[in-house]
């Protein structure tokens, strides 16, 4: 029986590389602070999965101050910056990432990608990444769409590059709110995945110094902001997707 999947669009940071999602975290502190503007951790996060000059203007709406667009465009000039100096420092590769895009690639699934990043930061992180044995099949930057997400434009140019008429034979896997409205809004399936997401915020170290209780409270949480938001499953790993893949095709076939 023909593939019913037949593609699968990750997201980068958060959810195939950079535990936690921290790359672009620091860039949006040191990017308030520059004029003047002090931000917390949990507020960096919030619009995560956009474009980066959305996500700072996204960050400015979400403040008491107020802020004009100069004072956003000097904010992300220093984001900009900050994140060259480090990007590159966040491009380890997740947890069964290799193996799960391996599984899926000898079933005849092809691999595709969307990103908040631009074109220009992405070119420091493909190449440390296929260092480590991940390349997606087709991957597109926000700057390159006429609109980042939530907008699935992105989405629609990996479907044209494969070649692939209906929505509902992609997969959308990420690690925001923004990737689960962005394979909404395309009409693909969507996945949320929990461990080393940006939405769970929490390093590797910081994972374990957590009790059971604790790290169980925190990933219901995750959860709940992943089903509010329309996921159509969730995951707390990558080697969990190959069985929902399965699921969704047992779900399209009968």
């Amino acid at each position: 029986m023909p593939r019913t999947v037949k593609a699968v669009i990750f997201d980068w940071a958060g959810t195939t590389i950079d535990y936690g999602c921290f790359a672009p975290v620091k860039g949006f502190i040191d990017g308030f602070e520059s004029i003047g503007i002090h931000i917390t951790n949990q507020i960096a996060r919030k619009p995560m999965g956009l474009s980066k000059i959305d996500h700072m203007r996204a960050i400015a709406d979400m403040l008491s101050e107020q802020i004009c667009e100069k004072q956003i465009l000097k904010a992300y000039e220093v984001f900009e910056n900050t994140l060259f100096s480090n990007i590159e420092n966040h491009c380890d590769i997740k947890d069964y990432v290799i193996e799960t895009v391996a599984t899926l690639r000898n079933q005849g699934i092809k691999i595709g990608s969307t990103t908040g990043y631009t074109s220009v930061m992405m070119q420091k992180v493909i190449f440390k990444v296929a260092e480590q044995g991940y390349s997606p099949d087709f991957w597109i930057s926000s700057d390159r769409a006429k609109r980042g997400r939530p907008y699935p434009y992105m989405i629609w140019n990996n479907l044209m590059h494969f070649d692939i008429l209906n929505p509902r034979e992609a997969v959308k896997v990420g690690d925001t709110v923004a990737d689960i409205l962005e394979g909404k809004n395309a009409n693909c399936w969507t996945v949320g995945i929990i461990m080393g997401s940006s939405e769970l915020g929490l390093s590797r170290e910081e994972v374990a110094s957590l009790s059971t209780e604790e790290l169980d409270k925190r990933k219901a949480t995750v959860r709940k902001t992943y089903y509010t938001a329309g996921a159509d499953y969730i995951i707390e790993d990558m080697n969990e997707l190959p069985n929902v893949i399965s699921d969704i095709e047992s779900v399209i076939q009968n």
